[in-house]
């Protein structure tokens, strides 16, 4: 594993939209694994784009001791409920920090690492992290938190 370079603002490779995974293979689950790395130096979700890779993965892992890894590969926001936020960061506009309306409940269907359809309904701060990873449903352009800052 390796850790990849965080695009950060104003770069407009942030803003380019990403496409559909086609097919779950090692390329791709290597990406996953960098992408982990990556994301554990200093967060708790990322997405590819961040990272200068155009498809629709995004890693997460909101777990105290670091071990409970989500993968969403071509993920589909299918339901939100309610209203929350916190004071919310991002490895692409760093040292910044902004309190953004979220959902307070989502319910999204994807891909696991291993190319397997599963659904997640999810609160609180995984919510969080969905929705801004998910951003407008552009997959990561983080055009929300963009304009908080």
């Amino acid at each position: 594993m390796s850790v990849l370079q965080v695009l950060h603002i104003p770069d407009e490779r942030l803003r380019k939209v990403a496409k559909p995974v086609e097919e779950v293979n090692a390329e791709i689950q290597r990406i996953v694994d960098d992408m982990f790395e990556t994301m554990y130096a200093e967060s708790i979700g990322l997405a590819a784009t961040q990272v200068d890779i155009h498809q629709r993965i995004i890693v997460i892992d909101v777990s105290e001791n670091r071990d409970e890894r989500l993968v969403l590969i071509n993920p589909e926001l299918l339901e939100k409920s309610g209203e929350t936020g916190i004071e919310e960061g991002c490895l692409s506009i760093p040292e910044q920090r902004a309190l953004v309306p979220r959902a307070e409940k989502v319910k999204i269907r994807a891909l696991d690492r291993d190319g397997k359809p599963f659904e997640l309904e999810a609160d609180g701060l995984l919510a969080i992290c969905i929705g801004l990873r998910l951003g407008n449903g552009k997959y990561c352009t983080l055009r929300l938190f963009f304009n908080q800052v």
